[in-house]
């Protein structure tokens, strides 16, 4: 079911910005570090250009977590364990669903299971090849996502806390993971020096507030609703359980503090961090451990009965609820399903509507060449993928950019708003706006300041999918040569959204 999705369901805006940066290799971008633009290098060199080449190495990574779930419960606990924990990986809706898209976070999630597990092998035998693999998955960390801070915050903790972790600095293995460890935040520093900087700002500062807000306090129910409630309480008692037997020493020091630091600690930052942004993916890596550890506390404690048949439910329930989210994105890969369903709200839209924008865009230069210019720099990305990367394609400043850390990467490209004011003053430009993609009151501030951006402004076509619900506008126009002031509500671009509504 996951290949099926890899093979149709379009690109979305993010993962459609990282393919762009797979075709710009560099030490890292204003959003990421490069692993993940690397790896969709390496896999549109094999496998084409499509969507098979840009997610078949995500697809391959992600299939192996549960795998590598297997070996962590077989080396902590037993081979029962070990098939359970395999299992019930694949039945937790966020890992089971790993790899569909090319996003950074499963190289993150997996190279950072690979890192416990040499943790653990490393601290119980300390054998160099441990230590070895333990420095590498923590710099592949690093280079997938600046939230390997985290899996590093989990190791200092266990290392100050616990005995047996204090034990691990007297031994030159845990310096020579370290060190190795290290080399993966060279990409990341050549980047930012490069950048002046732009990546630690975005991820560190700009895209959070870092004040508190009250509504962040329904984590643990969107926890227990992406997890599944029955699942997710399970995982709670185990962590709890882990806590408990922590001074017991190995694995439960380990499985106690590799998943109560994510858990705990993402709960505490996401008072205060981002709260605009999806976010409840990022206490996953806090789970895995757990699921090692729940079948061994199912089997080996007394009393459990309840919380055996609660497993047993629960994760018969989440199986369910994934089978029930893969589908619910299959229903925006088939057009005859999508238009069936669009207007209900079922189908989401961000996977939608890519390719007959892409159509128009072609059939439109055709008929009249012009420079072809994106409101904003998801759209651009989207485009530019289904183009193939074979024509110039510039974005206008849409705070969007800024808002999710794009502006200063689309400014190093010269693929903004300024480089193409700079190359092309008073060209003609085909304008794709997608209609959709501000909200509130900033959507009509920024369809009325089109007509300051692009002279002459005259719309051409228009596609509308699912009862508006994503609309996506083309007009013909002139560079501004110079960005004056208008009124946004004699805009025509706003004119023609709001007749539409």
């Amino acid at each position: 079911m996951k290949l099926l999705l890899v093979l149709t369901v379009q690109p979305f805006g993010d993962e459609a910005f990282y393919w762009e940066e797979s075709r710009h290799l560099a030490w890292g971008y204003s959003d990421l570090p490069p692993l993940t633009a690397w790896l969709i290098r390496v896999g549109e060199s094999v496998a084409g250009h499509g969507l098979l080449g840009m997610r078949w190495p995500s697809l391959l990574l992600g299939s192996a977590l549960p795998w590598l779930l297997v070996l962590f419960a077989r080396r902590a606990f037993d081979a029962r364990a070990g098939w359970q924990a395999g299992l019930l990986c694949l039945c937790l809706p966020l890992a089971g669903s790993l790899g569909v898209l090319a996003l950074p976070d499963v190289p993150l999630t997996v190279a950072g299971l690979a890192a416990m597990y040499a943790l653990l092998r490393a601290m119980d035998e300390d054998q160099w090849r441990y230590w070895l693999l333990l420095g590498v998955a923590l710099a592949c960390c690093w280079m997938s996502h600046y939230r390997a801070a985290m899996y590093m915050l989990a190791g200092l903790l266990l290392m100050l806390l616990m005995p047996r972790g204090r034990m691990q600095w007297r031994r030159a293995g845990f310096w020579l993971a370290m060190f190795i460890a290290a080399l993966g935040l060279v990409p990341l520093l050549i980047s930012n020096w490069q950048q002046h900087g732009a990546g630690v700002a975005f991820q560190v500062i700009e895209r959070n507030p870092w004040r508190f807000h009250a509504d962040a306090l329904v984590q643990p129910l969107e926890q227990a609703v992406t997890c599944t409630p029955l699942l997710y309480a399970c995982l709670l008692w185990a962590a709890w359980q882990c806590w408990r037997r922590r001074r017991e020493g190995s694995p439960w020091d380990v499985l106690a503090w590799l998943s109560l630091t994510f858990i705990v600690v993402y709960f505490v930052a996401g008072l205060f961090a981002d709260n605009e942004r999806f976010r409840v993916h990022w206490p996953l890596p806090g789970y895995l451990p757990l699921l090692v550890a729940l079948p061994a506390l199912l089997h080996r404690s007394t009393g459990v009965r309840v919380w055996r048949v609660m497993a047993v439910w629960g994760a018969a329930f989440a199986l369910l609820v994934q089978v029930v989210g893969l589908t619910y994105l299959l229903l925006a890969a088939y057009p005859g399903s999508a238009q069936a369903f669009g207007a209900t709200r079922i189908v989401p839209t961000a996977f939608v509507g890519w390719r007959e924008s892409a159509e128009i865009a072609r059939q439109q230069l055709a008929t009249q060449p012009a420079l072809l210019v994106a409101d904003n720099f998801m759209m651009a990305a989207e485009l530019d993928f289904q183009f193939d990367g074979r024509r110039e394609i510039y974005s206008l400043d849409n705070p969007l950019n800024v808002k999710y850390g794009r502006a200063p990467q689309m400014a190093i490209w010269a693929m903004d708003e300024t480089a193409l004011r700079s190359k092309y003053p008073g060209a003609s430009v085909l304008l794709v706006v997608d209609e959709n993609a501000a909200r509130g009151r900033d959507r009509e501030a920024w369809l009325g300041s089109l007509c300051a951006r692009i002279d002459n402004l005259q719309p051409v076509q228009r596609l509308s999918l699912f009862e508006g619900r994503k609309s996506i506008a083309f007009y013909r126009g002139e560079i501004a040569r110079v960005m004056h002031t208008s009124d946004a509500r004699d805009c025509v671009a706003w004119k023609a959204y709001a007749s539409n509504l």
